[in-house]
């Protein structure tokens, strides 16, 4: 890939319960985007300001997509706030399906979203519809199935340790129930997670109190943004480690069972299926649009 750095490029701002993005699009897949220069437009000092970027890209026209291209027709290219890349973001993408509906490329209804954990199925409700207790507009994400490695994890902060649930929503988690949100910490960095062999890329990490009969509230530490208002792949994460905890497995029941789960940022409804399907539904709003100034860009890009 390869830009003219002379040349502004457009992006806009969206968030997903506080969970918040810069948005490149570039259906042709012609800006370069190396991970300093992610990281700036990412810093909320001297950038744009986001928990990610996501890179907007037809799948026909990225390598890492074209065997989706069929599925899917467009790609998020998703890049934390360090610029590193990550497998999906699931606030990231219902916020990229908002995108797509305001730039026209697609209704409400249903549609399909490449990632690099495979192909999503959305569906973008109209606005006077509510689901699952979201409010019109809301968008709902096939998470695909979770995975639960049986290694064991240990989350430590300071002098507390919890043993933790390893749940892979096509990027990793390690969730850890608490009597206290408070007891995560600042959660600035990675909180130390043992054994560290367990997750040699790095780990989301999610703290968990009861709030009440399946409603459970949460903070969580993203890998490469530190902590962030909201994380959809961690909700599905939580969810699915309530239940267990619970003693719930809808393969086994054959009953969906689903969980109102509170992030700093607002909440989602995520549901499990007997099939092993995990839905999760919530809010997704594109704040602001605009052109990033070329000689700022210029220096981002050094």
């Amino acid at each position: 890939m390869s830009t003219s750095q002379s040349a502004p490029i457009a992006f806009l701002k969206g968030h997903g319960t506080e969970n918040d993005f810069v948005i490149v699009p570039d259906p042709d897949n012609v800006i370069d985007l190396p991970a300093g220069a992610v990281a700036r437009l990412c810093d909320r000092r001297a950038g744009i300001g986001g928990d990610g970027l996501l890179h907007v890209v037809r799948s026909a026209a990225h390598p890492e997509a074209r065997a989706m291209a069929g599925e899917a027709e467009w790609f998020m290219d998703y890049r934390n706030a360090d610029g590193s890349i990550a497998e999906m973001c699931g606030n990231g993408v219902r916020v990229f399906a908002r995108y797509l509906q305001r730039a026209g490329h697609v209704e409400a209804g249903d549609l399909a979203v490449a990632t690099r954990g495979g192909v999503k199925k959305v569906h973008l409700a109209k606005n006077a519809e509510t689901k699952n207790g979201i409010e019109g507009g809301a968008i709902t994400v096939h998470m695909g199935r979770a995975a639960l490695p049986e290694d064991g994890v240990t989350v430590t902060v300071g002098d507390r340790a919890w043993p933790a649930l390893n749940v892979n929503m096509g990027n990793p988690h390690a969730v850890a129930f608490v009597d206290d949100l408070a007891h995560a910490g600042n959660l600035f960095s990675e909180p130390p997670v043992s054994p560290g062999s367990v997750y040699p890329d790095g780990v989301n990490v999610e703290f968990v109190v009861d709030r009440g009969p399946r409603h459970v509230a949460m903070r969580v530490h993203e890998r490469g943004s530190g902590e962030t208002r909201s994380c959809g792949t961690g909700a599905c994460a939580v969810a699915v480690a309530a239940a267990r905890r619970d003693g719930d497995d809808p393969a086994v029941t054959g009953v969906p069972v689903t969980y109102t789960v509170d992030l700093p940022g607002g909440r989602l409804v995520i549901t499990e299926r007997p099939d092993g399907e995990i839905e999760m539904t919530g809010p997704a709003v594109i704040v602001a649009e605009g052109h990033i100034d070329p000689v700022w860009l210029e220096t981002a890009f050094a």
